[in-house]
């Protein structure tokens, strides 16, 4: 038992390493996301900008068959 104590033993900058490399990990990981996020919202609005788009310019309206006169 005395000998897996002395094996688990960190010294004090060991345990400021890895809680540095931990964090480092999690923003890379959370910068990931969030980039990803971006990414999706950006392709969403140039989705809505087209729709709007085409029905701006009469297209849209052409395909569902609306016809105003």
């Amino acid at each position: 038992m005395d000998s897996n104590k002395e094996k688990d033993y960190q010294t004090p900058d060991q345990i400021a390493e890895s809680m540095l490399a931990k964090g480092k990990n999690k923003k890379r990981n959370d910068t990931a996301k969030t980039n990803r996020l971006w990414i999706w919202l950006g392709i969403i609005v140039l989705i809505i900008i087209l729709v709007y788009w085409l029905f701006v310019i009469g297209t849209g309206e052409d395909l569902i068959g609306y016809f105003n006169g």
